[in-house]
């Protein structure tokens, strides 16, 4: 029964109509002529209604999906460009060691900003005068800082009555947020597509000055599904490999945003639907007689709950609550690259010789220290017995603890 995200609101005007309309055609049966008409009408036009509806809801559920996967691609080629930058890119000796690593906390920051501003070019938000993003660009030489004047920055507040309007889903209420782009004076520019370069520059740099070195990792962190394919398919360095993946994302976004459904089809299937639930009363009233009335409404709600629930999720991009929750995941992403940059680089020897590094588990409890002691056909002889143990051992996680010299522990 929540009203958070559902569309009833946007029935409520389309419900009350059809509610009236019911009520007419009853009266007008019952207390002037009978005007029913054969239900054999209503079941030709049904299946028609379900073929549109399904085309409908299904279509726009694909965009919403692929949108969903494009951001999923791009959070996966974000965290593993910026785990290379942060762990492969070495910090030299000196003084030019803290500049290595403020340059490369600016990189960290430009995988951020390219995200956010995707998300906010996606809702038609062109400038850079946001407050999740100002801080991350405002550096930056960009045709969306060059036109962000003090004019753009002023927010309109609409009158109470639009705001009804636009709550009930009238659509001559709805703004158009394209006007942001056609109303600008001077070139927006792309600023996601900017940012890649300047990200790029940065890549450029640590490659030709010698931080980071080894060949593999200048792949940039590029989905391990996606390496070969820009390596071989698409012919790109590999320092680019990652770039190529998030323009990549920017590209298939903007082709959701930019491609909606025909308008033909939507007209057509408006029309189908509101045809159908017009001509409900008539054929309902031989049966139903005073019936009919919350029979046509309550057919009335789920034929075109549905259709507005296909108009609803078409663009996944909005503000709306059924979009995906874009900020939601520009922040989950701010916050595992501070995770990344919260800690140096990991010592291999820190860890692997650690006291409590269970080399062998589960069949074995004892730390790196005690194994260390050990032969190498002893460890080896554990290996293979692990083979024999570890299902059982994992299955059940039941471990019988045993005294044994030395201090070890094993199954």
């Amino acid at each position: 029964m929540r009203m958070q995200g559902s569309v009833f609101p946007a029935m409520i005007l389309p419900l009350t109509f059809v509610g009236v309309w019911s009520t007419l055609i009853t009266c007008l049966c019952r207390f002037v002529h009978d005007l029913s008409v054969n239900d054999v009408l209503l079941t030709v036009l049904g299946f028609v209604v379900g073929l549109a509806l399904s085309f409908r809801t299904s279509a726009s559920y694909e965009r919403y999906s692929e949108g969903r996967k494009y951001w999923a691609s791009l959070q996966l080629a974000s965290h593993n460009l910026a785990r290379v930058i942060w762990t492969h890119a070495s910090e030299r000796e000196g003084e030019i060691g803290k500049e290595d690593l403020l340059t490369k906390i600016s990189g960290l920051n430009l995988i951020l900003a390219f995200a956010v501003a995707l998300k906010h070019k996606l809702r038609y938000e062109p400038y850079t005068y946001y407050e999740d993003l100002n801080g991350l660009v405002g550096h930056l030489q960009t045709f969306a800082k060059a036109a962000t004047t003090p004019d753009v920055v002023k927010t309109k507040k609409h009158s109470m009555l639009r705001r009804v309007g636009q709550y009930l889903g009238v659509s001559f209420a709805e703004a158009n947020p394209r006007k942001v782009l056609k109303r600008s004076p001077q070139p927006l520019g792309n600023l996601p597509l900017e940012i890649l370069s300047h990200l790029g520059s940065y890549l450029d740099e640590i490659c030709e000055n010698g931080t980071l070195k080894q060949s593999i990792h200048q792949v940039s962190a590029c989905t391990f599904e996606h390496i070969i394919y820009y390596l071989f398919s698409s012919l790109t360095s590999k320092k680019d490999a990652a770039l190529s993946t998030m323009n990549e994302v920017l590209i298939g976004c903007e082709r959701i945003l930019n491609t909606p459904l025909p308008i033909a089809y939507c007209i057509a299937i408006d029309q189908i639907c509101w045809v159908y639930v017009i001509l409900l009363p008539f054929q309902l009233y031989t049966y139903l007689h005073w019936v009919t009335i919350p029979g046509a409404v309550f057919a009335a709600y789920i034929i075109i709950g549905l259709m507005l629930i296909g108009r609803e999720i078409e663009d996944p991009f909005g503000y709306d609550t059924n979009d995906l929750p874009l900020d939601l995941y520009c922040q989950e992403l701010a916050n595992e690259i501070d995770v990344i940059a919260s800690q140096q680089k990991p010592n291999v020897r820190d860890f692997v010789k650690h006291e409590d590094n269970k080399v062998l588990f589960p069949i074995h409890h004892s730390g790196y220290h005690v194994w260390e002691k050990r032969s190498e056909l002893r460890i080896r002889d554990e290996l293979r017995m692990k083979v024999h143990l570890g299902v059982p051992v994992w299955k059940s996680m039941h471990v019988e603890k045993s005294e044994e010299p030395k201090g070890e522990k094993s199954v």
